[in-house]
């Protein structure tokens, strides 16, 4: 039960999502509106349309576009989606096997995609301007090399390759999950991939404290 409706509007889906996955144990989603709220009742007067259409609505995230971070959790995802656009011979699943045909050409279009993306910025410092473009440039370059060891890697042990896993049964996948951590080489780690650029650490450390009668007692 979803009692109000949440303020934003990925919240609602990260919630109401969680329902009914089991295809074995089929889930409802029973929202609560408030008719004293405006905005409740604005989502009840449109709530066919808005659960048709809610993507188009989910918040855009707050990442500083091109700083090192942002670049290391979205870039590679970006990059191999932008090359399958821009070449014809990289499209299909398996085109993933054809960069070294078309590397020259791709590389020059790959650098002045994303180069154009940097000067859109409103980046005052010169200099820090330059540094995103060289750095944009030299990402580029690196994950196209290690594009090619990936599918030398695999052709070496007789495995076909593909973008990614769910496509075709069978072939290794380019794109990996961003929390997978058993990699064959430093090459096919490079391209972990998010499904969005919300944050999403693999692990965190939790303490558990018992608290005693002397813990307690001390305390107080």
């Amino acid at each position: 039960m979803v009692l109000s409706q949440p303020k934003t509007h990925a919240e609602y889906i990260q919630a109401t999502s969680r329902v009914g996955r089991d295809e074995k144990r089929p889930g409802l989603v029973v929202t609560l509106l408030n008719a004293h709220k405006p905005r409740d009742r604005s989502h009840y007067e449109r709530f066919r349309h808005y659960h048709e259409t809610f993507y188009r609505s989910v918040e855009v995230s707050s990442v500083t576009p091109f700083s090192a971070r942002a670049l290391d959790r979205g870039f590679a995802g970006a990059m191999v989606g932008l090359a399958r656009h821009a070449e014809a011979k990289l499209t299909p699943p398996r085109g993933v096997e054809e960069l070294d045909a078309v590397r020259v050409a791709l590389e020059r279009k790959l650098i002045d995609a994303f180069q154009e993306r940097v000067d859109l910025q409103p980046i005052v410092d010169d200099a820090e301007r330059n540094e995103r473009l060289r750095s944009v440039q030299n990402r580029v370059v690196d994950l196209l090399d290690s594009w090619l060891a990936v599918l030398r890697d695999y052709h070496e042990a007789n495995t076909d390759v593909q973008y990614q896993r769910y496509e075709h049964r069978g072939p290794r996948p380019l794109l990996r999950e961003m929390l997978e951590k058993d990699f064959e080489t430093n090459h096919h780690a490079k391209f972990r991939a998010n499904r969005s650029l919300r944050d999403v650490e693999p692990e965190v450390n939790l303490r558990l404290l018992e608290l005693t009668a002397r813990s307690a007692g001390s305390a107080s």
